[in-house]
């Protein structure tokens, strides 16, 4: 699960900063209300990327997802875009979960009939 969600985090850190410039020229949104949000989002995933042993952090993740969305009021486009990164996200969280469930059922299932 781990695994999966860091790869989002890390993909969704490269979209949001790309944003940046987005917002800047296309959507004349102010220089320090683009960086502190695009980047600040960015820099955010790559930290919570780096900590995903923590529980916490992936309350975290799912509030990123929310301020990627948010960011749809300043490029419109990035509603879509914040959705289609929630979806991943959210897919690769139950799915990572899944997976680990099944690894851990496995090994029970190894270590009984041993």
């Amino acid at each position: 699960m781990r695994g999966m969600c860091a790869a989002m985090l890390t993909l969704e850190a490269i979209i949001l900063a790309l944003a940046v410039p987005v917002m800047i020229s296309v959507e004349d949104v102010s220089k320090p209300l683009a960086l502190a949000t695009g980047l600040g989002l960015a820099v955010l995933c790559i930290l919570v990327a780096a900590s995903l042993r923590r529980p916490q952090a992936y309350v975290v993740g799912h509030a990123i997802q929310v301020g990627a969305i948010a960011m749809g009021f300043l490029v419109p486009v990035m509603f879509f875009v914040g959705a289609m990164f929630t979806a991943l996200w959210l897919g690769a969280f139950f799915l990572g979960r899944r997976i680990e469930d099944d690894k851990a059922r496995w090994a029970r299932e190894a270590a009984q009939d041993d």
